[in-house]
């Protein structure tokens, strides 16, 4: 039986997307894939589907906490986690308040430095190097995060086939060495 991968989007959820189809590509022969969108786990429901709207939907108006809420109460058996910026600090802040994840890979996490603690399951959080909103150093060091700052890339590094492909043979190499 494959193993279970809970893959969560970006703040644009399935509208802007298309990208996320290239790791299922990688994935899907190996793990059981449930996706979910980020604006709808957060029920983001924006008129106007604007950066702007959107953030003020997802860190203004409780969207992540929403988010959150309705990941943790949806997903009750262990899995693991493919998550991209919004929908990376929902998995992150779920997975400390006990969402049953085996491994959580984050990329482009927003906002997590406030956060004081690391969850008690393998997280390993990407980030481009040119990423304004990565977190620091320090805060790595002090909560002990498993921090990976890819050289030359932006937020979206997520979005670019030579993250995808390698972000999903590393997800595979896990998958298969179990097998073995």
């Amino acid at each position: 039986m494959a193993e279970k991968l809970v893959v969560i989007s970006d703040k644009w959820g399935a509208k802007k997307g298309l990208w996320i189809a290239s790791y299922f590509g990688y994935l899907q022969q190996y793990y059981d894939i449930v996706f979910h969108d980020c604006q709808q786990l957060g029920n983001v429901d924006v008129p106007i589907s604007s950066e702007e709207n959107i953030d003020k939907a997802f860190f203004q108006e409780n969207g992540i906490e929403r988010a959150v809420s309705n990941l943790i109460r949806k997903e009750k058996e262990q899995a693991h986690y493919l998550a991209f910026g919004v929908g990376a600090t929902v998995a992150y802040k779920a997975s400390l308040k006990g969402l049953p994840a085996k491994s959580i890979t984050a990329i482009s996490a927003v906002g997590i430095e406030s956060e004081q603690q690391t969850p008690p399951m393998d997280v390993q959080l990407i980030f481009g190097e040119c990423d304004k909103q990565k977190p620091g150093l320090a805060w790595a060091k002090g909560v002990s995060a498993n921090l990976r700052i890819v050289p030359n890339f932006g937020h979206t590094l997520y979005s670019d086939e030579k993250i995808i492909s390698e972000v999903s043979l590393e997800l595979l190499e896990n998958v298969t060495k179990k097998a073995v």
